[in-house]
Order: C-alpha cells, then sequence, then structure tokens
C-alpha cells in the first residue's frame, strides 16, 4: 500500500530523506502508513478449494493444457477463472439465482449441519 501512495509522488520523493518525511505525514492521517516494509510479503490468503471431477472430450483436455501452459498456470485455475467468468457474464443465470437464493441458502445451511454431526 506504501509504494503505491509512493508512485503518486515525483521521483525525487521517492529518495529515503523524502520518504521519511512522506511516512510522518501520511503515516498519522492515512490509516497508519509506515515507511517499513517487509521484503517478503504473505501470499494472500486463498479461499477454501473444493475437488471436483468432470469427464470431457479429449480435445476439450487437450485445449485445457495448452491454455494453462499458454498462461503459465494450472488446469484448475484455468476451469476455475473460466467458470468465474461464465457467471459473472450469464444475465439469465444471476436472475435464476436470486430467484433461488432462499432454496440454496436452505441447502447450504442444512449441508453444513450434517458435516458437523458427523
Amino acid at each position: 500500500m506504501w509504494e503505491e501512495v509512493l508512485e503518486q509522488f515525483p521521483p525525487r520523493w521517492h529518495e529515503p530523506d523524502h520518504r521519511k518525511i512522506l511516512s510522518g505525514i501520511l503515516g498519522n492521517r492515512n490509516c497508519g502508513l509506515q515507511l517499513s516494509m517487509a521484503i517478503i510479503k504473505a501470499p494472500p490468503k486463498q479461499p477454501k478449494s473444493v475437488t471436483i471431477q468432470a469427464r470431457v472430450e479429449e480435445s476439450v483436455k487437450t485445449h485445457l493444457d495448452q491454455y494453462a501452459k499458454f498462461i503459465d498456470s494450472s488446469p484448475s485455475c484455468v476451469i476455475a477463472e473460466a467458470l468465474k467468468v461464465l457467471f459473472k457474464r450469464d444475465d439469465e443465470f444471476k436472475a435464476w439465482l436470486d430467484q433461488h437464493a432462499n432454496e440454496l441458502n436452505r441447502e447450504q445451511i442444512q449441508g453444513e449441519a450434517l458435516s458437523k454431526t458427523a
């Protein structure tokens, strides 16, 4: 966050003396920004993931693997991101989801209760 704020200032403000001044000014008024930063950043927290299985045509699997290689990622990541795009862009699905929200929430709550008692 500090680096993002610093980028908004001219290069001369990136020097150590000016950084201390900016840190003092911004640190008190801008959510506690401070000059010191960790050398290594903690990775972002990953959402809980589950395993799914799907049967697809061989050509789909080949393209999936090729696309994953193309973006330097994993097939799982490609599938997850593709589904997110699909869910975000499909207006009919979003409308259907809104209509069935109570039913889906009830099923989710029941599933959680069953897993806690098991």
